[in-house]
């Protein structure tokens, strides 16, 4: 069970699980916890809702520890009501089930109700701590509400007698910039009552390039290139900067999974790196893929050749473009499943700006509801809209 964790094998883990509940063998709380995590990384509805079945027959059902590891479990699948269902029932709620449920809804696209649970939680007399003002930040960026979120940065010293990390200011910074408030960031960043570290300059840096503000980019990367020059090429191969579709996006324990159930019957399965030419129906995918592309410029699809390499042409960089992999994997999942019918991908990294513009093209030509969960949150386009509303 420990080694199908390991390698992402949610399915042959679960029936690990169940031979060793059919057998009277009791598991530990390890376990559960590992297979749990692995649940939620691959967001298989299915075995999230089997293993907590599991757990209610079990001792362990009663422990706020496990409780809040389903809660965190469901709310990364995406199964919201069930999450809902169980935060109402744990009877002894802590800062950690609060947290959960706070930064849970925000990844689903419920800003409003994490807010609200947020109220919730300071009306019954609840005091967060640093941890959970980091989710707060974080929901208002969803909302896209500064305001809201500047407020309650000011009440953690003010009201809660908390100093404020750098881990905070990170989460200001981001929340600042990612709804598009750069400039705000930026002077945010200069009025700090403590030297900013590079954690704070290099996240303002990424927001920046995502944006398209390349001025105040290139002004934070010269901060970075003097604290830790090093750096800079660290985050490059993390992806949180344009850099060459033929790096791999995909992760030891995070892959890539499309189809209605991802983990269900193993047709349903495909996994895909960017510029991926190892399949056998290669060939077909891309076909599709180009004759798609010509669909979608047609209707207003400009490819956002500043997400690819910046040392060849623009021509060359639209087809390199072409080549990531969730514009990969959506189509091989248009071309796997019924017509109208919803689909999922997983990606282990920030969805580019490009590919992000191309789902909700694709979702209003082929019409079709396509759920993209990338490390920042999910993303539900249908009909040409994407619910994250621009901000991730």
């Amino acid at each position: 069970m420990n080694s199908f964790c390991k390698d992402g094998n949610v399915k042959e883990a679960t029936r690990v699980m169940n031979l060793l509940y059919q057998q009277g063998i009791e598991i530990g709380l390890f376990p559960y916890c590992q297979l749990m995590k692995v649940i939620g990384e691959v967001v298989a509805k299915e075995e999230a809702k089997l293993i907590h079945n599991h757990l209610m027959k079990t001792k362990l059902s009663s422990e706020t520890t496990i409780q809040n590891k389903v809660l965190d479990m469901y709310l990364k699948c995406g199964l919201v009501s069930d999450a809902h269902d169980l935060f109402g029932k744990i009877p002894a709620l802590n800062l950690t089930s609060w947290d959960a449920m706070i930064v849970g809804l925000a990844d689903n696209g419920y800003g409003e109700d994490a807010i609200d649970v947020f109220t919730e939680f300071k009306e019954a007399g609840g005091r967060p701590d640093g941890q959970v003002f980091l989710g707060v930040f974080y929901a208002c960026s969803t909302l896209c509400d500064i305001t809201e979120g500047m407020l309650h940065f000011e009440s953690m010293s003010k009201v809660f007698g908390i100093t404020p990390s750098m881990d905070h200011y990170v989460g200001v910074v981001k929340m600042l910039g990612s709804t598009g408030y750069l400039d705000e960031a930026f002077e945010f960043i200069e009025n700090m009552p403590v030297e900013p570290s590079i954690n704070v300059w290099e996240a303002l840096m990424n927001l920046c390039r995502i944006h398209g503000n390349l001025e105040t980019g290139d002004l934070c990367e010269s901060v970075i290139a003097l604290l830790d020059p090093s750096r800079l090429n660290v985050e490059s191969k993390a992806g949180l900067v344009p850099v060459d579709p033929s790096d791999n996006v995909i992760t030891e324990k995070k892959k890539m999974y499309l189809g209605q159930e991802p983990l269900g019957l193993v047709s349903n399965v495909k996994q895909y790196m960017a510029g991926d030419t190892s399949h056998p129906d290669n060939d077909i995918t891309y076909a599709h893929l180009r004759m798609l592309s010509v669909h979608m410029k047609e209707s207003g699809y400009i490819p956002e050749v500043r997400c690819a390499l910046h040392d060849v042409d623009d021509e060359s960089k639209a087809t390199s473009l072409l080549g990531h992999s969730e514009k990969l994997a959506c189509v091989a999942g248009l071309l796997s499943t019924p017509a109208r019918s919803r689909m999922r991908i997983i990606k282990n990294l920030r969805v580019c700006v490009d590919c992000h513009n191309a789902l909700k093209f694709i979702s209003k030509i082929v019409g079709r509801h396509i759920i993209a969960r990338d490390a920042k949150r999910f993303h539900h386009f249908e009909d040409g809209v994407c619910n994250c509303n621009e901000f991730w």
